[in-house]
């Protein structure tokens, strides 16, 4: 029970500490932004998989489902909205 109080509290901490940082980020560097809270996902999704070689509770194995849920929604969301926004750069076909 002490291990899972202490993750809480953890995961807290750093909600607090990453809205606050990110609240404080320019709009031109949001880009740059996502690409890296999208590699933490895909490390997000690496731990959970390596937690789930191991023996835990059912509670546990809930939270490391919602994990890993949640962060790949972020991977593939943000490998969407790269796609869109690499293509608003491409060159356009003429028709003649």
């Amino acid at each position: 029970m002490f291990n899972l109080i202490l993750m809480v509290v953890v995961f807290l901490v750093s909600f607090v500490i990453g809205y606050l940082l990110i609240s404080r980020v320019p709009p031109l560097l949001h880009t740059p932004l996502m690409s890296m809270t999208n590699a933490i996902s895909a490390v997000t999704i690496l731990g959970a998989l390596i937690l789930f070689s191991f023996p835990t509770s059912l509670v546990e194995k809930i939270l490391g489902s919602i994990a890993v849920i949640a962060a790949t929604f972020n991977v593939v969301g943000g490998f969407v909205i790269t796609d869109k926004m690499l293509k608003l750069f491409k060159e356009k076909k003429k028709i003649s």
